[in-house]
């Protein structure tokens, strides 16, 4: 292998197990903290002792080597006790957003089959009204926190830790064998149970966290999106353990006010020197009346993704805080960012340029690649890759192509090598970092009485970011006030997909076969705005 290749020196022995890499990683520094919540905080030896012991609790309910533990948890020093517990038993975690609904619940525990549950005493309520609809058994519920008396099926997580020794071995797993799950969304349809290896986060460690960033043990890591996220997951958990660092876990909203707090130190003793965000959360920031100074902040790096980064926002961040936002494009099914500029290098308006050990290719619609300046549909090859969706054999061989993985994003090549951000290939909407299905929020737009059709697209608001927008077509004599709308839909999806702007129309563009064309209705904003 040459010794310019970013991955020499770099291969896996056959048996591997990401929790133990990581936990013997940091075997030398036992004392240093290795987790801060609000509640208090873990040394990287007391870390180890529990998710040794978590891993003993799940073997104990007779729980079989790659069997689903279900982790619906708020961000706290007991998530990564749960995520790596599971692991370090050659269980499989699927960590799950804690912001869906009860109906989202009882999908994930049904598809993934999960024999027992982690979940935060404050999403038990949900989790319980998910498995009633669900019809799903699980042997056991551990409960982090709770908030009130526990059933006979539920048991407190941590009198489940001390009522089993550590183990004192972890399974024998290899580096390609199952290691967790995280669901990512689709453009119709159910969320896709996105299957990644042990050998996945360790890759991302190497390649993106250590080589891109240069994160060090000296480093205090905060992440306004959470470990459920494939972003959060790299920022807080498996980047800074795999050099020692120390993270500060939020389980509240990463408002303003809230990261504003952290940065200042006003909670807990540390003050992060590493920031991961994404360009909402910096958009709103930046027009908080509260904003910090530059000399009150301890921070060295700033990274962002979710979303593309404009241009503007990444200048007017820098102007102030006299420190470049590093920002790059990642996905659950490849786990991280591989597309990316660096704390070095960075060009505004642009994603940057691959990640040392990724490829990256432009293709046509006739899957040739298209020359510089011009958009093409973006392919990753890369070692993080997703083993693939489980139980959706259609969506997995369209997704994850001989090696290659497709993206759904649109992108240009620039001169410089530099990838600039076209939008995505299909209808699909990012807001606030999150996907968005438009089909989702249509489908429950219609259901209330005074609704006849709904089309739902992205606009971009006064900071550049991706806004929802439903254009709807009311029944005859029909009256709802656009507020009205926005509550209904809140009340029945998460409410982050509500549509901000509702315009009321009397029809919708649409194919000769009856298809809304949404392209027409983005055109048609795109001019009103200029």
């Amino acid at each position: 292998m040459p010794q310019d290749d970013p991955m020499a020196g770099l291969a896996l022995p056959r048996s591997f197990n990401f929790a133990a890499h990581l936990l013997g990683v940091n075997s030398g520094r036992g004392e240093k903290t290795a987790f801060v919540d609000d509640q208090g905080s873990l040394s990287y030896a007391q870390l180890d002792e529990r998710v040794r012991r978590l891993a003993a609790g799940l073997r104990s309910l007779g729980l079989r080597r790659e069997e689903r533990v279900l982790l619906l948890m708020q961000d706290g020093t007991d998530w990564p006790v749960s995520f790596l517990g599971a692991m370090y038993a050659g269980l499989v975690p699927v960590a799950v957003n804690t912001l869906l609904t009860a109906d989202d619940y009882a999908y994930m525990l049904e598809h993934s089959r999960a024999q027992a549950v982690l979940v935060s005493g404050a999403l038990l309520p949900t989790l319980t009204a998910a498995l009633v609809k669900s019809g799903h058994e699980v042997g056991k519920v551990v409960v982090s926190r709770p908030a009130a008396p526990l059933h006979p099926a539920e048991v407190d997580f941590e009198a489940f830790l001390q009522a089993h020794p550590p183990l004192t071995k972890s399974a024998n797993t290899s580096a390609d064998d199952p290691g967790f799950w995280l669901y990512s969304s689709g453009s119709t349809g159910r969320p896709k149970g996105t299957v990644h290896s042990h050998a996945n986060p360790y890759w991302t460690c190497e390649l993106y966290g250590k080589r891109v960033l240069q994160l060090t043990e000296a480093d205090v890591c905060f992440s306004a999106a959470k470990l459920f996220f494939a972003y959060g997951l790299g920022n807080a958990l498996t980047f800074p353990m795999s050099v020692g660092a120390t993270t500060l876990l939020m389980a509240e909203r990463p408002t303003p006010e809230a990261t504003f707090k952290r940065w200042l130190g006003q909670i807990g003793d540390q003050t992060p020197t590493v920031f991961f965000g994404a360009p909402t959360g910096f958009a709103g920031m930046l027009a908080h009346p509260k904003l910090p100074p530059r000399e009150q902040v301890a921070l060295r790096l700033v990274s962002s993704a979710g979303e593309a980064l404009p241009a503007e926002l990444g200048e007017r961040f820098q102007r102030h805080f006299g420190i470049d936002i590093v920002d790059g494009i990642g996905s659950t099914e490849m786990l991280h960012i591989f597309l990316s500029n660096t704390p070095q290098k960075v060009r505004y308006g642009t994603t940057g340029w691959p990640v040392p050990g990724y490829r990256v290719e432009l293709r046509g619609d006739d899957g040739l690649p298209v020359p510089d300046g011009e958009p093409g549909d973006l392919y990753i090859q890369g070692p993080s890759a997703a083993m693939m969706y489980w139980a959706n054999q259609e969506k997995t061989r369209e997704t994850f192509q001989g090696g290659w993985t497709k993206s759904g994003d649109k992108y240009v090549r620039n001169a410089d090598g530099s990838y600039t951000y076209g939008g995505r290939s299909d209808d699909m909407l990012k807001v606030s970092g999150i996907y968005v299905s438009p089909f989702e929020v249509e489908a429950t737009l219609v259901q209330h009485p005074a609704v006849l059709e709904a089309a739902v697209i992205g606009v971009p608001d006064a900071e550049g970011l991706s806004k929802t927008k439903a254009f709807v077509v009311l029944k005859d004599h029909a009256q709802v006030s656009t507020e009205e709308l926005k509550a209904f839909v809140k009340d029945k999806l998460a409410p982050y997909k509500y549509p901000r702007q509702i315009e009321f129309v009397k029809e919708l563009p649409k194919t000769a076969t009856g298809k809304i064309q949404r392209f027409k209705l983005r055109a048609q904003e795109a001019e009103n705005a200029g």
